[in-house]
This record gives structure tokens, sequence and C-alpha cells, in this order.
């Protein structure tokens, strides 16, 4: 008999949340035999080197996981028995400056990534960091700019038309007014979705206004340092209220997005907008930078590319090319 299946919703030490697939919500601990398993998403019938050296350890259940369990005869406690292969995963640099990958989610579909249009003011370099992140993760991204009634929807589409010109879907919404919320709803019915971004841009006011009754706890912006407290504790995945199904996996804000790992003769390819220029430059492994006959920077000039997206470009290898080696 085939053992029943859930998905992870989230967990606080070793009791995890499941979402079966008949629809209940179970409460599971790992079982202790539970070490290895071959997860990684597959390319061309062999893992991935990440998910090979990944196999080799001892695995961490992550939210969106997909996991097998059991219970035995008479017993009213499930356990976890197997973590099914992950089709694709989120994952950043651990916080605090020191080595080592953090699996934010696993089984995503997209990336949504919340900033505010003022109350704290938007910060374009991070959102690169996220986008970047999501497209170094194989994964689509959508941008949501939130608090659009603060300065307006016409002074957000020009502020962020560079990421529209990139290829990104953006999102005005209000939380509080109630702008832009049914566009974003569709996008989200039937899908896997990530939603991150800095703390204090209104994740969780959004996630109230398009799902009510998930009730998460809403922070207050710190006058003092414009940054957002800290208000959700772990990730979760909520169940979407919709025939279509989903989750939208809500993370903590993250004040600190790193890209640890990532190569950096790579970075261009993880702007989209640069990648239809990366063959026309005379040299293969160009940086763009101050090499002779660069198709990039012409199409900068040309106002192909936007200025302010190559900045953040040049900026982010600069600081890829400055991180110690990883072993």
């Amino acid at each position: 008999m085939t053992p029943p299946e859930g998905t992870v919703l989230g967990g606080t030490g070793g009791v995890w949340r499941v979402r079966m697939d008949d629809g209940a919500d179970v409460e599971a601990s790992i079982r202790g035999r539970l070490k290895k398993s071959d997860y990684g998403r597959r390319e061309g019938g062999a893992m991935r080197r990440d998910t090979v050296e990944a196999a080799d350890r001892v695995l961490k259940l992550a939210v969106g996981d997909r996991v097998a369990l059991e219970r035995a005869e008479g017993d009213t406690a499930w356990a976890i028995t197997a973590i099914q292969p992950r089709r694709s995963q989120l994952a950043r640099r651990a916080p605090g400056g020191g080595h080592g990958e953090r699996i934010v989610a696993a089984n995503v579909d997209q990336v949504v990534v919340v900033f505010a249009a003022a109350k704290p003011e938007p910060h374009p370099r991070m959102l690169d960091r996220f986008l970047v992140i999501a497209e170094a993760n194989e994964l689509a991204a959508r941008v949501v700019i939130n608090k659009v009634e603060l300065v307006g929807e016409a002074v957000v589409r020009a502020r962020f038309a560079a990421y529209e010109q990139a290829g990104y879907p953006v999102h005005c919404t209000s939380a509080k007014a109630g702008i832009g919320l049914e566009a974003l709803r569709d996008t989200l019915a039937g899908r896997v979705s990530v939603l991150t971004g800095p703390s204090g841009v209104g994740k969780s006011s959004l996630v109230n206004a398009l799902f009510p009754g998930v009730d998460l706890r809403v922070g207050e912006i710190s006058e003092s340092v414009n940054k957002g407290r800290h208000t959700t504790v772990g990730g979760h995945a909520h169940p979407l209220p919709d025939a279509a199904g989903g989750f939208l996996i809500d993370t903590p804000g993250l004040r600190e997005v790193g890209m640890w790992s990532l190569p950096v003769e790579s970075l261009d390819r993880f702007f989209p907008e640069l990648r239809p220029h990366l063959e026309q430059c005379r040299f293969g492994d160009c940086a763009h930078d101050a090499e002779p006959d660069c198709a990039v920077r012409t199409a900068v000039e040309a106002g192909q590319v936007s200025a302010e997206r190559y900045d953040s470009y040049r900026r982010l290898r600069t600081e890829l090319e400055d991180e110690p080696p990883v072993w």
C-alpha cells in the first residue's frame, strides 16, 4: 500500500505541520532513521552537483517539501518517513556572514518579491539581490510594490520601469486601500509562491488582504531607523482557499540577502535583460566593464538596458569578486 503523502506547512523543533493530500492537517515528527534521500532536481537524468553533495549530508526538512508519512497500527502519532525529490528550491546564504546554504522553501513555482512604495523607502539594489537569487535558483519572479497609495501608481510605474523592461511583472498594490489585489491573487492561484522581501513592507498585511482569515501578525515600522521590525518568526506555507489550489509561503523579513556561492562569471546571466547581448561581446569571458567591443555596454548606451540595472550588476560583481572562497 502506498503511504500517504503531504506538503510541509511549517514546524518548530522536531514537530512539523503537514497538509495531507486529503486536506487534513496533521502534526508529524521526523523518523530517526530518515537521514538521506535522493531529493535533488535532476537534469538530463543526473543529479546536479549541489544536490549530490547535499545527499551526503543529513537532510533538513524545508517548508514546501513533499513527504511520505506513516503511523503504527493503533497509534495516533504520525511520522515523516521520506522526503520526496524536490523539483525546485529557493536557497540563500546563511545569515550572519557565515558560509552555508539555507533552504528557504522547496518545490517553488515563483518568487514574489514585495517592496513598499514608501515607509520604508525602497532600495532597488536590494531588490536586484532578491531577483538575482531567484534567477540563480532558476525560479520565475515577479515584483510587488505595496503601499502604492502613499505615492500614486504613476510614480511607482516610472520608478520601477526598468524591471518591466527586463521582463519582470510589476504589481502595484495597497493592502490598505485594496488596490491591485485581484490581479495579484490570480497569479497565485494553483501555484506554490514564495512571498519575500525586506521587513516592514507590509507582506503580512498583504497576505491578510489577499486571503482573509490567515491572520498573520502585522508589525509596525520603527520611525527611528525606518526599518521594519521582524514579525514573522518562521517560514510557513499557507494553503490557498481556492479551487485551483496552491500554497503561499510567507518568509521572515530578510534584512541581509546574501548571494553565497553564486559563480561570478555567471552573474550576467542572472540579469535577463543582459542575456540577449552576451554572445555579441568580443570576448567570451567579458566582464562588461572596460573590455573593447562589449555589447552590453553598447546596449546600455543605446538605452536598451537600464543604466541603473547595469550599475547594480557591476556592484554585485565586485561584491562577489571580493568574497573569500568557499571550501
